[in-house]
């Protein structure tokens, strides 16, 4: 296509080493992978909000991401946007047999499940792969929530994991117990942290369990919060905002801000 060859050609004349953009010459893999998961997040962040007329704007931002981690690569000689885009074409054919080898899955759990055997054949036939766990490869660069999520399926797939829901969500107060008793008996700050994790890794099983990506959960939480903390604000600017008043007053104005959210 040529929009994508003329975007190639806007990135290659961003990164020359005497007409280009200063900023852009200066990059390097490693400094732009926080734009990266910026970009990324903020895609999410549209979707979520269900603002589709600004997705397009979005999507071609993080693109540009991909068009100059291509470019760098190409610089040292590693490999070009041609080469990611064929990887992947090749691997979307070979890990959809059911598509385009003729062969055929009866639901889309069965998909996923072959879908996430034939990954695993393709780590254990890596050379770079010598892990063999069927937790190996799960991104440590993931968010803690989502890298949760995906441990807790990995282990899933080979039988360790709750027959139910019910054990998942007993388990939420049995780790809430050792917290308490960690607290009671003053222990280290680093114990504490362990069990406030075990919580945390709890309430993540319970949600996978129930189909609820916990990442997605927490943002949808904390804009919630966001939202009715403000109206708390406006609330209580008349008296000298939220720090001037006494608890009691708090707690009431949040729950009238709750109650007519509902």
């Amino acid at each position: 296509m040529k929009v994508i060859q003329d975007l190639l050609d806007i990135m290659r004349r961003l990164r020359d080493p005497e007409s280009g953009c200063p900023w852009d010459r200066e990059q390097t893999f490693a400094s732009i992978v926080p734009h990266t998961l910026e970009e990324a997040y903020e895609v999410a962040e549209t979707i979520e909000a269900g603002n589709h007329s600004a997705l397009c704007d979005e999507l071609g931002d993080l693109l540009f991401q991909i068009v100059f981690y291509a470019r760098l690569a190409e610089e040292q000689g590693e490999f070009d946007f041609e080469a990611i885009a064929r990887g992947l074409a090749d691997k979307l054919v070979r890990r959809h047999p059911h598509v385009f080898a003729g062969e055929s899955v009866a639901s889309s759990a069965e998909q996923t499940r072959a879908w996430e055997t034939l990954k695993a054949e393709e780590r254990a036939a890596s050379a770079s792969t010598q892990d063999s766990s069927a937790l190996a490869g799960v991104s440590l660069t993931l968010p803690a929530l989502s890298r949760a999520q995906k441990l807790q399926r990995r282990a899933a797939r080979v039988g360790f994991d709750w027959p139910s829901w019910h054990g998942a969500a007993e388990k939420i107060p049995e780790e809430l117990g050792e917290l308490r008793a960690g607290i009671d008996a003053n222990d280290s700050r680093a114990r504490i942290e362990e069990e406030v994790g075990d919580v945390l890794f709890s309430c993540v099983n319970l949600a996978r369990h129930l189909e609820v990506d916990a990442e997605a959960a927490l943002r949808r939480a904390g804009r919630k919060f966001e939202t009715r903390f403000k109206s708390m604000e406006t609330e209580l600017a008349a008296h000298g905002g939220v720090a001037a008043v006494d608890f009691d007053t708090r707690e009431r104005v949040w729950e009238e801000v709750k109650r007519r959210e509902s």
